[in-house]
């Protein structure tokens, strides 16, 4: 069977940067904001309310001041993203009119410029059973031309991909705390098998997030049953639904992020996510 191109998708998601931006701006604008999440550049002090982490209380200023008080934290700056790009058979799978693969390029295009802006290391591996591109900003600033560079000849190979590869593939490009990202599918052969220890192992060390496209056929599919055919394929769709939400469910056990949106809501739905984890301190 041929191979499917995806090299040449373009950049579309663009349109979506500058509201983002945006967003990061606000956040970085507010210099004195205090973060209630767990970001490791101490602040100050401030009064315990409610529904603050009872492990940011300070004891000892408690103590001193008769009142319950806690540490605040600045959002932390400089922290690692690493992108990894499911470029196995299922990214051939075409869903609306691109390829899984098309819009993970648009999602990982969106977020290594976004997160590049936000001041973090970007990195990006695409891989199947071996490694297909690599890229990195490096602090040298242009991230977006080193991933056009790097996904421009990215095909969908038509093989299995090799999921207790990943680790080591993160660890590669970086050994510290970092977001990692793996843009891959929910309806993959046996994820008890593949993605699901893969992501309880690497939400160990970090913040995992797994962006996947969903197909918006499902759900036409679930509402139509005029005829036996109609039902047939509604219960397919259903069942499909189900076994998403089952491991979306398991994921987020472990800790991990899970955005599942169809194709033209992944790239912004997931920028999204990357702006409200780094304004709840969590990168």
């Amino acid at each position: 069977m041929p191979r499917l191109g995806a090299g040449s998708a373009p950049f579309n998601s663009r349109r979506h940067l500058p509201s983002k931006l945006r967003k990061l701006r606000e956040l970085d604008g507010k210099a004195a904001v205090q973060i209630r999440g767990a970001g490791t550049e101490f602040d100050s002090l401030r009064d315990y309310v409610r529904g603050d982490d009872v492990r940011s209380i300070d004891w000892r200023a408690t103590a001193r001041r008769s009142a319950v008080v806690v540490r605040t934290w600045r959002p932390e700056r400089d922290r690692r993203v690493v992108m990894v790009l499911d470029t196995s058979r299922t990214s051939a799978a075409r869903i609306g009119d691109e390829t899984r693969l098309d819009t993970g390029i648009e999602a990982t295009l969106l977020l290594g410029v976004l997160a590049e802006r936000g001041g973090d290391r970007v990195d990006f591996v695409a891989f199947d059973r071996r490694t297909r591109a690599r890229a990195g900003s490096a602090g040298q600033g242009n991230i977006l031309g080193r991933l056009v560079q790097a996904m421009a000849p990215l095909e969908a190979e038509l093989i299995e991909m090799d999921w207790p590869a990943i680790p080591a593939q993160v660890r590669a490009v970086s050994a510290h705390r970092s977001l990692v990202v793996l843009l891959t599918s929910l309806d993959s052969g046996a994820p008890e098998e593949g993605l699901l220890p893969v992501a309880e192992r690497l939400a160990s060390q970090h913040v995992v997030v797994v962006a996947a496209v969903r197909d918006p056929q499902l759900g036409i599919m679930l509402r139509e049953r005029n005829d036996a055919t109609e039902v047939f394929r509604a219960a397919s769709a259903e069942r499909a639904l189900l076994q998403r939400a089952a491991v979306t469910a398991e994921l987020r056990r472990y800790g991990v992020e899970v955005v599942d949106a169809e194709p033209h809501d992944l790239p912004p739905r997931l920028a999204d996510l990357y702006i409200r984890l780094k304004a709840a301190g969590r990168l």
